[in-house]
């Protein structure tokens, strides 16, 4: 199984990225998919998550109305769109997938990628 997440880079506070996370190895359409950022010198923290079918999303309080997740299944591929981006936002982001599952949890999550990094300067 490998998640490889791809998409981050270095920008300037109001402007927008689009992560992705390409899957393989799994069968995407029976995981939840989740997107984890870790700062420097801080914990890992859940950011969005969204439902093996589509059908639900969650997201942290710190993200809600600026970022959007979503996938594709047939591209076994997921996505985090970042908008309005702060420069509180810079982190590694890291893309997760769990069997029949998804959550706000670290736990829940059997499979990570190896993280982007996004910085967003002021």
């Amino acid at each position: 199984v490998q998640l490889q997440a791809s998409g981050g880079g270095s920008v300037q506070a109001g402007d927008s990225l689009r992560l992705s996370c390409a899957a393989s190895g799994l069968t995407f359409s029976s995981y939840g998919m989740g997107w984890f950022r870790q700062a420097p010198g801080k914990e890992r923290e859940f950011v969005a998550a969204i439902s093996w079918d589509d059908a639900s999303t969650s997201y942290a309080d710190s993200v809600k109305g600026r970022f959007t997740i979503s996938r594709d299944n047939a591209k076994n591929t997921g996505y985090l769109q970042m908008n309005t981006l702060k420069p509180e936002d810079t982190a590694v982001y890291y893309c997760a997938a769990a069997n029949w599952a998804y959550s706000n949890s670290y736990y829940t999550y059997n499979y990570w990628g190896q993280g982007t990094l996004v910085t967003v300067s002021s």
